[in-house]
C-alpha cells in the first residue's frame, strides 16, 4: 500500500501546481506535493514577518488548510501563476496574524536587520507587494472574460478601441464589459477578502 502511494506521488509531482491542486480535490493524498513544493519557501517567507518559527509553523498550515478548502476558488489566470495565489493567502494571513500579536503585545515587534537591508524602504516595499498580491487575488476570483478587459485596459494601458479591436466588439460593448468589471472586482475586493 505505502510502495503504492508513493508511485502516486511521483506522477503526480510531474503535474503542474494547478494540475495537482484540481487532482487533490477528488484524492487528498495528492495535495502532499504542494506542501513538498512550497511549505520550506512558505516557512521562511513567514518566519521574516513573525520571526518565530511556532507562530510562522501555524501561519503555514493555516495557509495549507485555506489553499486546500478554497481550492474551488484558484482559477488559473494569465499573468498570475498559483503560487502568486498561495503566497497572497500566506501573506494575509502572517500579516493578520502580525497585527494581532502586535495588538497583543502593545507594542510592534521589531524588524530584523537583514530585512532592512534588502529592501530598501520596507514600509512601501510590503504596502506594494500586499497591494498587487489583492490585485491579483481579486483578479483571479472574477470571471476571465472580466479580468481579461481590465487587465487589458488598467495593466496593459489600452484604449477601449485598442480593445474593442482586440477582443473583436463595438466600443460601446467594451465600455459595457469594463464597467461590469469593475463592479465585479470591487466586489471581490471587498468580500471576497477574508477566505
Amino acid at each position: 500500500m505505502r510502495k503504492a502511494n508513493q508511485e502516486r506521488l511521483s506522477d503526480w509531482a510531474s503535474l503542474s501546481d494547478g494540475e495537482v491542486l484540481r487532482v487533490a480535490r477528488k484524492n487528498p493524498a495528492a495535495f502532499e506535493v504542494l506542501v513538498d513544493r512550497y511549505e520550506e519557501a512558505f516557512l521562511r517567507k513567514a518566519k521574516t514577518i513573525l520571526y518565530t518559527k511556532e507562530d510562522a509553523e501555524e501561519v503555514v498550515q493555516d495557509t495549507f488548510t485555506r489553499i486546500y478548502l478554497y481550492a474551488d476558488r484558484y482559477k488559473p489566470t494569465e499573468g498570475a501563476a498559483f503560487s502568486s495565489w498561495a503566497y497572497a493567502i500566506l501573506m494575509r494571513l502572517a500579516f493578520t496574524r502580525y497585527q494581532k500579536m502586535k495588538k497583543e503585545r502593545g507594542r510592534t515587534a521589531p524588524l530584523e536587520p537583514e530585512t532592512y537591508e534588502r529592501i530598501a524602504d520596507p514600509i512601501a516595499f510590503v504596502e506594494d507587494m500586499t497591494v498587487r498580491d489583492e490585485v491579483l487575488m481579486a483578479l483571479a476570483r472574477i470571471p476571465e472574460a472580466a479580468a481579461r478587459v481590465l487587465r487589458l485596459q488598467f495593466l496593459e494601458g489600452k484604449t477601449h478601441e485598442e480593445i474593442a479591436a482586440e477582443e473583436g466588439s463595438t466600443i460601446s460593448a467594451i465600455k459595457t464589459r469594463v464597467h461590469r468589471a469593475k463592479k465585479q472586482f470591487k466586489n471581490s475586493l471587498e468580500y471576497g477578502g477574508d477566505q
